[in-house]
């Protein structure tokens, strides 16, 4: 599956804390080098579908129009706008509908096999996530997830 141009590689990204915004850094890997002591340090990399739960859960973290300027008005979601409000099955179905309409743009994409999205247990203001989806040219499905979205502000 890693041979997928679909998949494609990029630079592995990092989490290092989720208060409010998630903050993100590029993530590195070491390695040895026959004849040298130290270990060299390159940029970490995320590919096949690694890459693709990534590029995933960035575009959804990403709020939609952010990347305007750069000549990428619809990527992103409205996800953001639900921080603040109260957790229902009102504000867990939009956050369906906003989820179900930021994948549709992503063209590695073929169709989206499972999204639940529920109430977390114990805890009032974040919802749980789950995401199964096809990439294109795939047979096999991709789960991306669980991951949590805070509605507190």
């Amino acid at each position: 599956m890693a041979d997928n141009p679909q998949l494609l590689t990029d630079i592995r990204l990092k989490l290092l804390h989720k208060e409010l915004r998630p903050v993100y850094s590029v993530d590195t890997d070491q390695r040895r080098v026959p004849n040298q002591p130290d270990p060299l340090t390159d940029l970490g990399v995320a590919s096949g579908t690694d890459n693709l739960g990534q590029a995933v859960i960035l575009r959804l973290l990403t709020p939609m129009g952010e990347l305007a300027a750069l000549a990428h008005p619809e990527y992103g979601s409205r996800l953001h706008e639900l921080v603040g409000r109260q957790n229902t099955a009102t504000t867990r179905n939009l956050a369906k509908l906003y989820i179900l309409d930021s994948l549709r743009l992503e063209p590695r994409i073929q169709k989206v096999v499972q999204l639940v999205v529920s109430a977390a247990q114990g805890v009032r203001d974040r919802i749980d996530i789950q995401l199964a989806v096809l990439p294109v040219g795939q047979t096999q499905t991709v789960v991306i997830g669980p991951f949590t979205l805070e509605l507190a502000s």
